[in-house]
């Protein structure tokens, strides 16, 4: 299961923290987010896509509204105040295949920040993501034999913009923003230094999902073997989104 959200008529006004504001082609940022369905389509996902609508945004990005795993799902609590409205929809979504948890205000949250891999859980501490978010998921999660480690994030917005995993052993990381010796254990592929946006890509399965717009880093990846599926998302790139952002992808238990 993939729970998508319509990229929002109101996509210009979208929050940005580490970007300078451009001109975004909405109707480009549809097509690339329905080329992007079409690829989780393609790899056996079924495509839940909720609405949205002028007052939102930034919905698209659904993954900072919940993290899921397999016995619950965490409900955060944004760090921007104006994502907040996208809590009901997500959540109504969810509860249907996972018990809820929730961090509640003040302490903030987004998903985008919490990159689990196995049973661990690392949790950036960001613009975004306060030390009482993060103890609230400890505290959530630990009951469910999950651990959770906090990760300074420097010079972007979300963890997830500067590490993710590529394969079972494999993270991709610019290690200008967050550090590798936080994930002893793994093998590291640094980004191309031209590319400091290229750390976000989804790995589903063994296909990984890579913006086209990072050639020298995709280079790199194909190089150590990972299976690369390009995808143009030039547009959501804009408003400081990347791969991971754009879905919540769990196996479906009612």
């Amino acid at each position: 299961m993939a729970i998508t959200r319509a990229v929002s008529p109101a996509f210009e006004r979208c929050e940005l923290t580490h970007l300078e504001r451009v001109v975004i082609d909405v109707h480009l940022a549809r097509a690339q987010h329905l080329d992007y369905e079409g690829c989780l389509a393609a790899l056996g996902y079924e495509i839940c896509r909720l609405p949205t609508g002028p007052d939102l945004p930034d919905s698209v990005f659904v993954e900072d509204i919940a993290v899921v795993l397999d016995e619950a799902a965490v409900i955060t609590n944004p760090g921007a105040a104006s994502r907040r409205p996208e809590l009901p929809a997500v959540a109504g979504a969810l509860e249907r295949y996972r018990r809820l948890l929730s961090i509640e205000p003040p302490d903030t949250l987004d998903g985008g920040d919490v990159l689990r891999l196995g049973k661990q859980l690392f949790a950036g501490l960001s613009d975004r993501t306060g030390q009482g978010g993060i103890e609230q998921l400890r505290r959530l999660v630990e009951p469910l034999g999950y651990q959770v480690t906090g990760v300074p994030v420097r010079g972007c917005l979300h963890l997830k913009s500067a590490v993710t995993q590529v394969a079972a052993d494999t993270l991709l990381a610019n290690p200008d923003w967050v550090e590798p010796p936080f994930f002893p254990g793994w093998r590291v592929i640094e980004v191309d230094p031209s590319e400091p946006f290229a750390a976000n890509a989804l790995l589903v399965g063994e296909t990984l999902i890579y913006p086209a717009a990072y050639p020298a880093t995709r280079n790199r990846l194909e190089r150590a073997g990972i299976r690369v599926e390009v995808i143009d998302v030039s547009e959501i790139a804009k408003a400081e989104g990347g791969v991971t952002c754009c879905s919540l992808i769990f196996e479906a238990r009612e």
